[in-house]
């Protein structure tokens, strides 16, 4: 059961590794691009692509989903980036129902735990397999593994790595599982140290320069590529928001009022409270992605700063 990519990994290894995929569970079909013609999502198209039955249910506690369900007699149930499951679902396998979930549980339980490892200067994260039950990423852990963050790596780059490590986990549990030989760890019910990894929305994404030069680099590589950290450039032909998708601590200390620009040769470098940030690569709103180097070409004598929110 999934719908990404990252769900895509998993899947793939298990065939690989002969075992008997009865059927996979996805979204329906998204209508997007121009003329808004319907897609499946990348596990449908992979699955499609094996003979693999697909169901998509747009209600998981329909009576009719859950029957044909039923007829597969699966053992196990795989859930990785999909929705929450009822009961009357994650019940059905005599061999339990576990999910993945992209980070060192029980912290960044929720729906980004990647951009938000990043956004909060994370060095360490990893993935954790766990036994769903009736809470949001709260079940029996089963397997765990590590994975370092490197200081300038972005959510794009470490979400590649982390499906990878990932896949290999799902095998390890599946495994373990069939042999019977592992031992689930509870965890905590309430704790005040548990950082949380919500769904991210537009107002979240917006650049504080007034922060320091870190934070706001860890913000622009955690929402890189995608959903991209914005800011609103002020300029002699009106305000222009940009996304910044890569960024660079320069060390440079500034006394400068945050979101001040000053343009070094072919370097556009952006005040924060502390010292200075470069800006490498942006996408302008409605353009492509371009470095910030190109941006110049046409702007240079036209830029005066970023709003501060």
């Amino acid at each position: 059961m999934g719908t990404p990519e990252f769900a895509v990994e998993p899947l793939k290894r298990l065939l690989e590794k002969q075992y008997n995929v009865v059927a996979v569970v996805t979204v329906a079909d998204k209508p997007s691009g121009r003329g808004l013609k319907l897609h499946p999502s990348p596990v449908k198209s992979f699955a499609l692509e094996y003979n693999i039955p697909v169901l998509q249910p747009l209600k998981l506690n329909d009576s009719s989903f859950i029957n044909e369900l039923a007829t597969f007699n699966a053992d196990l149930f795989i859930v990785v980036a999909f929705r929450k499951l009822p009961e009357v679902v994650w019940e059905l396998p005599k061999s339990g129902c576990f999910n993945l979930h992209a980070s060192l549980l029980p912290q960044y339980r929720g729906a980004a735990p990647i951009n938000h490892a990043i956004i909060n200067g994370e060095k360490i994260t990893g993935v954790t397999t766990f036994f769903l039950n009736e809470g949001i990423d709260t079940g029996k852990m089963i397997m765990q593994r590590e994975l370092s963050i490197d200081p300038d790596e972005t959510a794009g780059e470490l979400h590649d790595r982390m499906m990878v490590l990932g896949a290999e986990l799902v095998l390890d549990t599946v495994e373990a599982i069939f042999s019977k030989n592992y031992t689930t760890i509870n965890q905590p019910e309430i704790s005040t140290d548990l950082k949380k990894a919500p769904k991210i929305f537009r107002e979240d994404c917006q650049i504080k320069w007034q922060l320091s030069a870190r934070k706001v680099h860890d913000l622009i590589r955690g929402l890189s590529p995608y959903p991209g950290a914005w800011g609103t450039m002020n300029t002699s032909d009106g305000s222009k928001e940009l996304k910044v998708l890569k960024s660079k601590i320069t060390g440079i200390k500034s006394d400068e009022i945050p979101g001040s620009i000053l343009i070094n040769q072919n370097q556009v470098l952006i005040s924060c409270t502390d010292e200075y940030l470069e800006i490498i690569t942006i996408q302008p709103s409605g353009k492509k992605v371009m470095s910030m180097t190109d941006f110049l070409r046409g702007n240079r004598s036209k830029i005066f700063a970023f709003a501060t929110p």
